[in-house]
């Protein structure tokens, strides 16, 4: 549970990073918010896919991340997605990415699934994330949202389908073996 104290005043990405209480956050509209662990079917999913974009995008100029790695859409908000891939290698500082990735995904937790689906969409979308996957481990699927002219269209994947990543040419993500875990 957040610390109510914590809440009475409005944090900033500087004063993020100077939070040395042992605990991870991320921060929207200037509000802390604790990140919960991720339990080991999450992180089995989050690292397939990770291993499967990491191989992919080997020798090619954009690059995958994974937690704890901030992503900064503004200066009062900053998330930590599952994974991240980042083509424009200005946006990098060694600490974040400032501005928003090209790709993003979020495992879903019953901690974090009204605030991946919600907050994070809308965000994501504001501050221009090319595509953004939602991946539901209880049902075995994706959904991928791609930026078409300001909106994010959707497609829905399968524990079984190859789901493309629409804004990396030639790349696709076997979900067969996502959800084999």
């Amino acid at each position: 549970m957040i610390n109510s104290l914590l809440q009475e005043r409005y944090y900033t990405y500087n004063d993020l990073l100077a939070l040395n209480d042992g605990n991870q956050y991320e921060l929207h509209n200037g509000k802390l918010f604790l990140m919960a662990g991720a339990s080991q079917f999450h992180q089995e999913i989050a690292g397939e896919i990770f291993r499967q974009l990491a191989n992919a995008l080997f020798g090619k100029p954009c690059r995958a991340y994974h937690p704890p790695f901030d992503v900064r859409l503004y200066e009062d908000t900053v998330y930590q997605p599952d994974l991240l891939v980042v083509c424009d290698r200005s946006k990098l500082n060694g600490k974040c990415c400032n501005g928003a990735p090209d790709f993003i995904v979020e495992v879903l937790s019953d901690s974090t699934s009204g605030i991946d689906k919600t907050m994070k969409f809308n965000d994501y979308l504001e501050s221009g994330v090319r595509e953004y996957w939602i991946v539901d481990p209880k049902d075995k699927t994706v959904t991928a949202f791609r930026l078409i002219d300001k909106i994010y269209e959707a497609s829905s994947y399968a524990e079984n389908d190859k789901a493309p990543v629409q804004v990396l040419d030639g790349i696709e993500i076997d979900l067969s073996l996502v959800f084999s875990m």
